[in-house]
């Protein structure tokens, strides 16, 4: 079976071979599964690289992004079949628990230390801040957020979204924490300066294991497990409970599932676990 892209107008095709080449690189650089259905997905993002490259078959782009020369491109092709979707108090019952149980546990704690694991364009973790800065200052508290993805990296570091994109903040946080734009700004805001500079963004990838970020009170794993295969999940899910502090809060999206996994936790509420162990 061969896709062609028709929409882009490249005259060339995806045959099964090729897309097997795509879907072994990404898993074992990424872990991320790409099943057959989404062909069509990999030939919608990256069509746009090999026409830009002048390259005239996704073989020969494959052959680029395992070049010596290809690293710039391989950062491109993983933020392109990446799936970068969140927004602002997404799954809003965490940050009520955090507020209502979760930060009060943790009073006696020296600092309070969250990870926003696949933080994506930073919305989660500004959100994060927000909860934080509100009911946990002056009281120390910090927030690691980490990706696959370089430019979302860069995008998340600058804070500035499109107005449509704070609909679901909280009136009273959107007037405290954000700044509406002027000029060529006009139809964004901008996360304060003040809160961006308590969120550290950094690159980093969940299949390999992250010493140098320390320990974690708290880390928020959400809606990203769905896109790895059973053995891949199970590899994050170590490397991020290595990150956990015994008895700290481990976060999953609504859709996912940890009760195969034999991990040390205890489930508190659907979706949202502790770490066993002293």
């Amino acid at each position: 079976m061969e896709v062609h892209n028709a929409a882009t107008g490249l005259n060339s095709s995806i045959s099964d071979q090729e897309f097997s080449l795509f879907q072994r690189y990404f898993h074992e650089h990424i872990g991320l599964q790409l099943t057959s259905v989404k062909k069509p997905l990999l030939c919608g993002r990256l069509s746009k690289r090999l026409n830009a490259l002048g390259l005239d078959s996704y073989r020969a782009y494959y052959n680029l992004l395992v070049s010596k020369s290809g690293g710039e491109e391989r950062e491109t092709a993983i933020d392109l079949i990446t799936t970068h979707e969140t927004y602002f108090f997404r799954e809003p019952k965490h940050f009520e628990l955090l507020q209502s149980k979760v930060i009060p546990s943790l009073h006696a704690s020296p600092e309070l230390r969250v990870w926003s694991a696949a933080s994506s364009t930073g919305e989660e973790a500004y959100t994060l801040a927000m909860v934080l800065d509100s009911f946990r200052s002056p009281k120390p508290w910090s927030i690691t957020a980490s990706d696959i993805s370089r430019q979302v990296l860069v995008n998340a570091q600058r804070g500035l979204y499109p107005m449509s994109r704070g609909e679901r903040i909280p009136a009273h946080y959107l007037k405290r924490y954000c700044l509406r734009g002027n000029g060529r700004y006009s139809g964004y805001f901008m996360v304060e300066s003040a809160l961006r500079a308590r969120v550290d963004f950094v690159p980093g990838n969940l299949t390999q294991s992250e010493n140098n970020l320390g320990l974690f009170d708290v880390i928020l794993l959400r809606n990203v497990l769905i896109y790895f295969d059973p053995p891949t999940k199970l590899l994050v899910l170590h490397n991020v409970m290595e990150r956990l502090k015994p008895g700290g809060w481990l976060m999953v999206g609504h859709s996912e599932s940890l009760h195969d996994t034999r991990l040390p936790l205890e489930l508190i509420t659907p979706s949202v676990y502790r770490k066993v162990g002293v």
